[in-house]
């Protein structure tokens, strides 16, 4: 098996807030391996982003600290080095494309001033140099015209354009690892497409590492090799997407698949939903997470906190009771 690019061991972040300290990501471990694509799923506020931020060096410090755990880039702890070292890997090393470009990019630059800094910090090269190679990757991203759009400023493109910049800035210096948080979120359902394709496409030609940030199954099925299905700041269900979709062993992960919309024969069918909510991390129950919303509780659920156990064809799951595989 190929070795890991990047190893994350038993991740915790936490947070202060107004009602103490709360940990939003929780004793998290996973790897990617180079040219792989993975998936980092689940509901809103269970901890995906504050994961990729923490890689990045970028959790806001205050309120955020991370309080344990190791991050391995082929090897090198990133979590030991000081801020300086942290911004030569940044871009260069890992770069990571973020939710909302036009909070992201800067609104009073022009797309090739921005671009260009990047370029000419962690390349070397003049501001020449770097007009040149910047024009030569927003074509590469699918920016048509891109010698004249990179004299414009962001409000001046559409949002999928805007994107497609995020994503030639992102790759402009050739990194190892490319985060995307929720790429496609505040785009139209073609566009979406189309910047997924475009993702796909350029991680193929540049053989990167992805690790994909989303809420969305569907994306995760069109474009991941393997899925990390996060609830409550911790990881309940790592496998392959296939063996994911076909047999979900975590109850949470059968739920989340059970409730994606699907064409039903029935008239008005209900769509599945997992009942409760999730529960606030200020003041987390005993035992496992997820056992208030488990149809599959059981006494023990709500004593001890499952963890992540390794089980066959590449899978593991924290759960006490997992899904046993359907016959039908």
């Amino acid at each position: 098996m190929t070795a890991p690019i990047l190893e994350v061991v038993d991740l915790s972040v936490e947070f202060s807030t107004d009602r103490g300290r709360v940990r939003a990501v929780n004793n998290v471990s996973f790897s990617i391996a180079s040219g792989e694509v993975v998936g980092l799923v689940g509901e809103s506020g269970c901890g995906k982003t504050v994961t990729g931020l923490s890689i990045l060096g970028l959790v806001p410090q205050p309120p955020g600290e991370i309080v344990g755990g190791r991050i391995l880039l082929n090897g090198k702890d990133l979590l030991q080095l000081d801020e300086a070292e942290m911004r030569r890997v940044r871009g260069s090393e890992i770069s990571m494309i973020f939710q909302e470009p036009m909070t992201a990019l800067n609104p009073v630059l022009t797309i090739g001033y921005q671009m260009g800094e990047v370029l000419q910090l962690h390349k070397g090269l003049s501001a020449r140099q770097a007009r040149a190679a910047a024009i030569e990757m927003l074509g590469v991203v699918g920016i048509p015209s891109p010698d004249k759009r990179i004299d414009e400023y962001p409000h001046e493109l559409s949002g999928g354009m805007r994107q497609r910049v995020m994503i030639a800035m992102a790759l402009s210096c050739g990194p190892k690892l490319l985060i995307a948080d929720e790429p496609t979120t505040a785009l139209d359902v073609t566009t979406q497409a189309q910047v997924l394709d475009e993702i796909v496409r350029l991680q193929q030609q540049f053989e990167m590492a992805v690790i994909l940030i989303t809420h969305d199954l569907g994306v995760v099925a069109e474009t991941c090799q393997r899925a990390l299905v996060m609830y409550c700041g911790e990881i309940v269900e790592a496998a392959p997407v296939g063996g994911l979709f076909a047999t979900p062993q975590h109850p949470y992960t059968e739920g989340l698949l059970r409730s994606i919309p699907r064409i039903r024969s029935e008239k008005l069918a209900r769509l599945p939903v997992i009942e409760g909510m999730v529960p606030d991390l200020s003041a987390l129950p005993d035992g496992c997470r997820f056992a208030d919303r488990c149809s599959r509780v059981q006494t023990g659920c709500r004593e001890q906190s499952p963890a992540l156990i390794p089980s066959a064809d590449q899978r593991a799951v924290a759960c006490w009771h997992p899904v046993e595989p359907s016959h039908d």
